[in-house]
């Protein structure tokens, strides 16, 4: 008898964990630093991950955002974003993990690589290689919700919760779109194509903006040497987004292909 139970248990963890899938979250929370890393966001890659998450259609918070009931009263019902590098002597090597509350592994991405030699650009495509294993995945949320968390009630008060009240779907919690603060455009900017995209330059001529590809078209991920961002066209008119001091710039560019 001992025996039937005991399968019955190690078949029952198995089930568990199979149909533990990144399909059954809808929010994913990111690190403001990964352990690789020496300061906040350096590079912008915390910023790059929580976009690319919600490329992918996840609702994602920084972990040091005030995060909703949903996620604060049980961080079981989130993913926990993590990127590991693996050291190289001429490569930069990362691999994105997505982690339940229990540190269980729900997702592993491919190692992303990198041979560029400037660290902001090298980081910013190895992690975009990284985050292409997430193309070979069909994301749709399905509505699945983690346990919820337990009220403490009186030892002298048992209070029966219906499974119907536990089982029910979390309230979905609108997100506003950031307001940017508009520039406008200084010149017009020539586009040299390149392996990974273009490069931007004025008539000096001087390289003002690196553009890499990505998976969407008119889709870029741009970096100024300063900043990292993003770089996409929006009613004809190409613009260049990222934050400076917590505030969201856009820059209009005036391109010539």
């Amino acid at each position: 008898m001992k025996r039937y139970i005991l399968l019955f248990l190690v078949f029952t963890a198995i089930s568990g964990y199979a149909q533990n899938s990144i399909n059954n979250y809808k929010y994913v929370v990111v690190p403001e630093k990964f352990n690789f890393l020496k300061q906040k966001d350096q590079y912008k890659l915390n910023t790059l991950a929580k976009m690319f998450m919600e490329e992918k259609g996840f609702t994602a918070y920084f972990d040091n955002a005030d995060l909703p009931a949903e996620i604060a009263g049980n961080r079981c019902n989130a993913l926990n974003l993590d990127v590991l590098e693996k050291n190289g002597m001429f490569t930069t090597n990362l691999t994105v993990l997505l982690k339940d509350c229990k540190g269980n592994v729900v997702f592993k991405s491919k190692e992303g690589k990198s041979r560029e030699k400037e660290y902001s650009t090298s980081y910013n495509l190895a992690l975009r290689d990284a985050f292409t294993s997430l193309d070979d995945v069909k994301y749709a949320y399905n509505g699945s919700v983690q346990q919820a968390v337990a009220t403490p009630q009186p030892a002298t008060a048992a209070v029966a919760v219906p499974a119907a009240v536990v089982a029910s779907p979390v309230k979905e919690v609108p997100v506003s779109a950031a307001v940017p603060e508009v520039k406008p455009a200084e010149g017009t900017l020539y586009a040299q194509s390149t392996s990974t995209g273009y490069q931007l330059i004025d008539t000096t001529p001087k390289k003002v903006l690196t553009l890499f590809k990505t998976s969407q078209q008119d889709y870029f991920i741009a970096d100024n040497g300063t900043s990292n961002g993003i770089a996409f066209k929006k009613n004809g008119e190409w613009f260049f987004e990222y934050y400076k001091d917590a505030k969201l710039i856009s820059e209009k560019l005036l391109i010539k292909f």
